[in-house]
């Protein structure tokens, strides 16, 4: 069944996707109500989403890690599905997700909560998304380089660190450059591979202030004075 689900939704979800002129907060507002009162799996959610596919699916389960405070808990699924799906497309191949993924289930009553908490996001990236910058509108760069920055971003998603922004910033890396190929927005997407640097950059400053910080304990337990 799985397998169905991925091969019917990869037909509509690649770079020459046609574009619905539905907005985004319709459509998923539309999917709020629809799961208001039940528990609903990703790949429900995906069957739902058909039209626009996987990068619908991309934005709406980053959507709730825009905001400074981290969810590693639900980041986990959620990330590793963003990498999958990713890594696919960076190699070219049509997005795919396991069927133990396809079946995670997000809570009941969480959906519209989710959906409603991002309104103000989605029409702000309704009012400012259009075709633009054509020479970018192609396989490379909305179907390859997307999908790595996008994989690499659900792998940052994984980490449960307990930091501000450590969600947010490759959550927004995500939805720009889905919401860039969605609407076909050369502008939009290198806004996407500008936070994408800046989130490399955070993370890095990071990895270093704990080697740092865990050169400074090592010396103060072993009583070097350097």
């Amino acid at each position: 069944m799985s397998e169905s689900l991925n091969r019917e939704t990869a037909a509509t979800t690649g770079p020459t996707a046609p574009v619905t002129l539905e907005p985004f907060s319709q459509h998923l507002g539309a999917l709020a109500i629809q799961y208001c009162d039940r528990p609903v799996g990703l790949g429900e959610l995906l069957t739902a989403t058909r039209g626009r596919g996987f990068h619908l699916l991309l934005i709406l389960i980053t959507l709730p890690f825009l905001t400074p405070l981290p969810m590693p808990g639900v980041s986990l699924p959620f990330g590793l599905a963003v990498a999958v799906v990713g890594a696919r497309m960076a190699l070219g191949q049509q997005p795919w997700l396991p069927a133990r993924l396809l079946a995670w289930q997000i809570p009941a009553g969480l959906l519209p909560r989710l959906v409603g908490a991002s309104g103000r996001i989605l029409r702000i990236l309704e009012q400012i998304l259009r075709p633009r910058l054509a020479f970018l509108a192609s396989d490379l760069v909305f179907g390859r380089v997307s999908g790595l920055l996008i994989a690499i971003s659900g792998l940052l998603l994984l980490l449960p660190l307990p930091i501000p922004f450590s969600n947010g910033l490759p959550a927004g890396t995500v939805v720009l450059l889905s919401a860039a190929a969605l609407e076909r927005d050369g502008l939009c997407f290198l806004g996407g591979c500008i936070l994408f640097l800046v989130t490399v950059l955070f993370f890095a400053l990071l990895a270093w202030g704990g080697v740092e910080a865990f050169d400074q304990v090592l010396r103060h337990l072993t009583g070097d004075k350097r």
